[in-house]
């Protein structure tokens, strides 16, 4: 291995390590934090985010291969309860729990695509569940970043963050997800992860 590559590598099981055991969620204040912590300033050092989702696939097989099943499984049935509250929404579930590589403090982060912002705080006011406004920034094209409207809330001690995006912008992020995270992928995951729960107890 290149030296260049072996410092992007080291970056990268840092940068994970401090997204499983710190709570930091986005990738890119995580990688340049270990970076900062390893004595590199050339941003060019940094690792791609594939990079980093490897390393954190690493990072829960060698040091939570006992928890992080069941973990991810409890994370997608939430995502899946509060999918299907919002259905209405077109809700889509991304990130760390739809991948499966979701640590200790990570939220269960879902796009919505309401026709207008307060639909989505009516219908949490509505049902009295306290939430928080927030701002979440996406790419908006190219590398530039777009802040749209968000909200946080709490369910069973874990963090739901809804990211409210216009509907025009649906099909486009359909497109870039991979795996899928629509209701029905989400769904399909819940009964995979309960017949592998099953199997490993029977």
């Amino acid at each position: 291995m290149r030296p260049k590559d072996r410092l992007r590598l080291r970056i990268a099981q840092e940068a994970a390590r401090i997204m499983a055991e710190e709570g930091i969620h986005d990738r890119l204040p995580a990688k340049q934090k270990a970076a900062a912590r390893l004595g590199i300033a050339d941003a060019r050092q940094l690792p791609r985010n594939e990079e980093i989702d490897l390393a954190l696939e690493e990072y829960h097989r060698l040091y939570r291969a006992d928890v992080q099943k069941p973990h991810i499984a409890r994370l997608r049935r939430l995502a899946l309860e509060a999918m299907r509250f919002l259905r209405d929404f077109a809700p889509r579930l991304v990130g760390g729990v739809l991948e499966g590589t979701a640590g200790e403090f990570s939220p269960v982060t879902l796009h919505l695509f309401p026709d207008a912002p307060e639909d989505v705080l009516r219908k949490l006011m509505d049902q009295g569940i306290p939430f928080e406004e927030k701002t979440a920034s996406l790419p908006g094209g190219g590398k530039r970043m777009a802040d749209y409207p968000a909200l946080r809330f709490r369910v069973d001690g874990v963090e739901v963050e809804l990211a409210l995006l216009p509907p025009e912008l649906k099909a486009r992020i359909r497109e870039k997800n991979t795996p899928k995270g629509d209701l029905a992928a989400v769904e399909a995951l819940v009964r995979a992860d309960a017949t592998e729960e099953r199997e490993d107890t029977g």
